[in-house]
């Protein structure tokens, strides 16, 4: 039975969370605390950790998909929630790195320089629609819509399996660029 009563209770935080998240990460990306004065040791360790979350999220999302396929809804929304708080932990260390390292330049040549920012504007613009996509999805999942949920986890899924994989691939192609 949808319960769409049980949904707009949370459709304002949905707007404000899926409106708020990407302004503040992109004005706190643009903040160096070390630029600023602060004395603070760059997290230079940051990036494989969360290059690890997001592998771990894309392997969790196609268990959950799994999962709900063999019928197992717990399983299903236990993962599911997981990969919102690998989502959540990998945002936090992204930002606390960026806020204590100088940016990297990519310095690949050729062919290659092409698929890496191909791959890395993709994974950027997908990972801000897909705030309010996987936000819908999860309270129209809570709320008990299922039919609802199902037509757009269909859209959610490749999306936010698509930011969790090209986070792993950026990270890769980028690495070897790190200065440590």
């Amino acid at each position: 039975m949808e319960n769409r009563e049980a949904e707009k209770k949370y459709n304002v935080w949905i707007i404000i969370l899926s409106v708020a998240i990407p302004l503040v990460v992109a004005i706190l990306f643009g903040v160096n605390l070390r630029d600023l004065g602060y004395d603070v040791q760059p997290l230079s360790f940051l990036p494989p950790i969360y290059a690890t979350i997001n592998g771990l999220t894309a392997v969790l999302l196609v268990w959950a998909v799994s999962a709900i396929k063999r019928g197992d809804q717990k399983l299903h929304e236990r993962l599911i929630k997981v990969c919102i708080a690998c989502s959540i932990a990998f945002l936090g260390m992204y930002v606390a790195y960026h806020m204590t390292s100088q940016s990297t330049p990519y310095g690949g040549e050729g062919f290659i320089r092409y698929v890496y920012f191909f791959i890395l504007i993709t994974h950027i613009c997908l990972s801000i629609i897909i705030i309010p996509f996987v936000l819908i999805t999860f309270v129209r999942g809570i709320s008990g819509s299922y039919a609802r949920h199902k037509k757009i986890a269909r859209i959610t899924y490749p999306m936010w399996l698509y930011v969790a994989v090209t986070g792993v691939i950026v990270y890769l192609m980028i690495s070897p660029y790190y200065v440590h």
